[in-house]
């Protein structure tokens, strides 16, 4: 059974996100938008948090976030235990932080990012695995 994939976004990463957003809804993947609905300015947290919630508690897999740098929403979603928040511009860096770190949350940098690399690392993370094995021992050492 595929589980629905969550998507936020504060304002600078809004118009990304409804781009990522239709993508998946030509797919035929269903999506559950934590927001933001519009440009407005507003705070990245008010939609991270309830994003990370939905991930660690298993409702969602994975998550995709979207700020302006990418940076201030990888922060906050990596506060919870359970995210592997993973920020990435470019399809091998996304690939990586799935076989690799198991990141669980795409993050994309929504100033920074063209909407054709952002369709190939939203694809490189969706179709990688983690490859566990060696990388499992380090993956454990992540929770605070």
């Amino acid at each position: 059974m595929k589980k629905t994939i969550g998507i936020c976004a504060d304002h600078a990463g809004y118009e990304l996100k409804e781009f990522v957003k239709e993508l998946f809804t030509a797919r035929g993947i269903e999506v559950k938008d934590f927001g933001t609905h519009s440009e407005a300015s507003m705070d990245y947290p008010d939609v991270a948090h309830p994003l990370a919630l939905a991930v660690e508690s298993g409702e969602l897999y994975p998550g995709i976030a979207i700020c302006g740098s990418g940076n201030g929403i990888s922060m906050t979603l990596n506060k919870h235990q359970g995210i592997r928040a993973a920020l990435c511009w470019e399809p091998e860096i996304a690939a990586l932080a799935r076989a690799h770190n198991d990141a669980n949350v795409l993050v994309m940098p929504g100033r920074f990012i063209s909407k054709e690399d952002a369709i190939k690392a939203v694809d490189a993370f969706l179709d990688t695995p983690y490859e566990g094995g060696r990388h499992q021992n380090r993956v454990d050492k992540i929770p605070v």
